[in-house]
Parts: C-alpha cells; structure tokens; sequence
C-alpha cells in the first residue's frame, strides 16, 4: 500500500495511478508542481484537517503603539501611524472639482502567511473584576469561602455570571479585523492604553505545512484530488492530437482524458462538501 510522505511520493503515486510507467503520461515537471501546490491549497483552505487551531502569543513594541496612535488630530504634522490614501475627485456642477484627503491608522500587527483565519483575541487586563489581589473574584473567596459547605455553588455561579456581565459591560471585547490576503490583523483600541511588553494571545487557524506534517501527502484527498487534476491538465495537453493515429491502429483522444478529468474533479468537490468540509454554523439572533 502506498504511503507518501513526501512531495516526489506523493508526485510518483499520482503517476502510477494514471498508468505510468506502462503509459507516458505527457505532463511538465512545472506543471505537475503547480498541481501539488493547487492541491495542498484547496486541501488547507477547504479540508478539516488541513488547519490547526493555534494561540499565538504576541508582544507589543513602541513601534506597534506608535503606528496605533492618531497623532495629528490636533493639527500637529507628526504623522506617526497614518497613512493617506488617494485623494477623489468629483465634478459638481457649479462648485467644480471636489478633492477629498482620507487618512487611516495603521493600528494592525503583521502575522503569520500560514494564518488563514483569526477567531478572536483574548484580553489579559487587571480590572477590579477580572485579576490582582483586590479583585471581585479573589475577595469573594477570601471572605466568602471558608470552606466548600459555606456558599452553595448555584449562589457562586449567579454571583459570577453577575460580575462577568459587568464586566463585559465596563470592559468590552477589542474589536478586530482580518483577511487573509493582507496578513494583517486590525485591531480597532485605544492604543494610549498599551505599554511596551504587554502581550496579546491570538485565537487563529493556521494551514498545516506538508513538509513539516507529512502526514498530509498521505491524506486521501490530496492523492484523490491531485490524481484528478493531473488526468485533467494531461487530457490538456494532448486535445489538439484529436484523431491522430499511431502506429498500430492506436488513436490519440486527448479531449476524452480531458473530460474524464473534470468529471472526476466535479464529483470530489460535491464529495467534499459532505465528507471533508466542516458544515456551516447556524448564526442564530
């Protein structure tokens, strides 16, 4: 039974599956990478497996708090932190030209090119609610628990659920913004409450590297879909020798292997969506 744990295995497999060596299968070595690499990307944007869920811990820099900062909104030309972006320009009649200057705030931290996606932030404060020697939680113990028979645990958890809505109300979450194509994670604070060293934990999924994960070249619908894909790109290359013959009586149908490729590759995309894809979550409010 084949096993690939690597790149040229995984490559080796999908040939023999298509016949070689008793076949010459007319593709490119670029063309056969370009397939891997398609392959892995839709198997880590689309597969279950193909992502970890990771915390991922960051350190505020001067630099970070700097560029979070809207320092000119008093007039002053210290532009630390904001960008301009293009100027435009609409003719109205009777007033001419209008120009319109926008600025906007870099208040992003740079992550990862293997995040695809960013669930939310975890807050580390220490409010009179949530943390230190004189919060509501560490006093209520303190005073309040002198052993386990002392407060009913109903009476605990409706006194904490009291307090953890306050504090979501005094303290909400820090709202954040995220796409892929950027690698940019915005966070929308008030960045003059930061100080240097105060640290975040990010809740994000991170694609799984192959080479790092072997794992993944033996996975059955990375070698299903690249199998699929090579049939495809090799019927590609062959369409235009439509009708030619060979010797022996043989003909050449390179249009057929193209066809049987994509019907292979609609049906694993309708297999995904049931079998490897996480189902849609009910937005339910």
């Amino acid at each position: 039974m084949a096993k690939p744990s690597t790149r040229q295995g995984l490559i080796d497999y999908a040939l023999r599956k298509l016949g070689a060596p008793v076949l010459e299968i007319n593709i490119d070595d670029d063309q056969i990478d370009d397939l891997v690499d398609d392959a892995i990307q839709l198997f880590n944007e689309r597969h279950f497996d193909g992502v970890e869920r990771m915390y991922l811990k960051y350190r505020f820099t001067q630099n970070d708090i700097d560029r979070g900062k809207a320092n000119n909104q008093d007039g002053s030309t210290n532009t630390v932190g904001l960008a301009a972006t293009t100027g435009t320009s609409t003719n109205i009649i009777g007033y001419g030209t209008t120009t319109s200057q926008f600025v906007e705030t870099s208040n992003f931290i740079q992550v990862p090119e293997s995040v695809i996606g960013i669930e939310k932030i975890f807050k580390f404060d220490t409010s009179s609610i949530s943390g230190g020697m004189f919060s509501i939680k560490y006093q209520l113990f303190l005073n309040d628990l002198y052993y386990f028979n002392s407060v009913e645990l109903l009476q605990y958890s409706m006194v904490k659920s009291y307090l953890e809505d306050i504090d979501f109300l005094l303290t909400p979450e820090r709202q954040i913004r995220f796409n892929k194509k950027q690698n940019r994670l915005y966070i929308d604070m008030d960045f003059n409450s930061m100080n240097t060293e105060d640290f975040i934990v990010i809740d994000c999924f991170r694609a799984l590297n192959p080479d790092d994960f072997t794992k993944v070249y033996n996975d059955p619908f990375v070698k299903m879909y690249l199998v699929a894909l090579m049939k495809r790109q090799w019927g590609q290359n062959l369409i235009k020798f439509r009708g030619v013959k060979l010797p022996g009586g043989l003909e050449l149908n390179g249009r057929e292997i193209y066809e049987d490729g994509e019907r292979e590759l609609e049906a694993i995309k309708q297999k995904m969506q049931l079998e490897y894809e996480l189902p849609p979550f009910d937005f339910i409010g």
